[in-house]
């Protein structure tokens, strides 16, 4: 049951101590909160001594429930200054909990990797865990992968083969979602990107790049679906759509002849790293399809069916 603060001193001021006691809390904390420039005083006594207006107990009592909240002094000020600035602290404080969460669910992820090791292990993986920060960055791949692809792809271009490339971290990781981001990190941090042949994004010699990283996004997008759909591969839509974009790569056309090239070019142009690339990421997110997946797909597609889909008859069942 709460009660009304009594009468304030003849002037019409409570003291330090009256507010204290008002506010159920300590003198200390009311003078912690004046000094710092929360609880403005309404003036000082003949003797020197603080005096506050009877305002001062509901805002004291509005900054120890934002306080209660661990909101910093400096955004319980916003709040106080702004009627309109508590939207955007707690919004701002949801924000860093969340990261704040997904580091120590990381941490916990990987001490429990730590914990479940052989002693032969743990020394390795100890290295690849101390070598990624918390929270987990992506800097790393997305570096390698600007290294990979073509200098003078489109920035959009770029951007999206990186966001659709780059895994990222898991907000609850698994201690073996951990290891694989960990590895992953370990694996392009060392990779020497001039030696490297990126599997489903390599540059053939063709004359517009452009044109061949833009097909092969529409490509792989359909083949994701193919594969979310559990469907083997097979002709169709998103296996044209590739050999397309390869053939417009080459100035040239879909035919027998142009796919009868281009599987052998496609199976030479696997390179371990790349694929030791994609099993990592999808480790990290078993639950989407990655390029990697969509690209083996698609070349499967293609080595079972050579000819195009003019020259075939049309599949049953699909």
């Amino acid at each position: 049951m709460s009660h009304s603060p009594g009468p304030a001193s003849p002037d019409g001021r409570w003291s330090i101590g009256e507010l204290a006691e008002h506010a159920n809390v300590t003198v200390k904390t009311v003078r912690y909160y004046s000094d710092s420039g929360l609880l403005p005083e309404a003036g000082r006594s003949s003797g020197g001594h603080r005096r506050y207006g009877a305002e001062a107990l509901e805002r004291l009592r509005l900054i120890r429930s934002l306080r209660t909240l661990d909101l910093p002094v400096t955004e319980v000020e916003r709040v106080l200054d702004r009627e309109d600035a508590l939207e955007d602290v707690i919004a701002g404080q949801l924000r860093q909990l969340g990261s704040q969460l997904a580091a120590l669910r990381w941490r916990e992820a990987a001490l429990q990797l730590l914990h479940d090791c052989t002693p032969e292990e743990r020394a390795d993986r100890l290295r690849l865990i101390g070598a990624v920060s918390s929270p987990p960055s992506t800097d790393a791949m997305a570096r390698f992968w600007r290294l990979v692809l073509p200098p003078r792809l489109p920035a959009r271009l770029v951007s999206a083969i990186i966001e659709a490339a780059v895994p990222q971290p898991p907000d609850d990781p698994s201690p073996t979602q951990v290891l694989a981001f960990a590895r992953l990190h370990a694996l392009t941090e060392a990779a020497r990107p001039d030696l490297c042949r990126p599997g489903p994004t390599r540059p053939y010699e063709g004359l517009h790049p452009a044109l061949l990283y833009d097909g092969l996004a529409e490509a792989y997008a359909l083949a994701s679906a193919e594969l979310a759909a559990g469907r083997p591969p097979r002709p169709g839509q998103a296996l044209d759509c590739f050999v397309a974009a390869h053939a417009a790569a080459h100035e040239s056309k879909d035919s027998p002849s142009f796919r009868r090239r281009l599987t052998p070019t496609l199976l030479q142009a696997v390179d371990p790293l790349m694929a030791r690339y994609w099993n990592l990421a999808a480790t990290v997110t078993p639950q989407e399809t990655t390029m990697g997946s969509s690209h083996t797909w698609l070349l499967a597609a293609l080595t079972g069916h050579p000819e195009p889909r003019d020259n075939i008859e049309a599949p049953t069942g699909s």
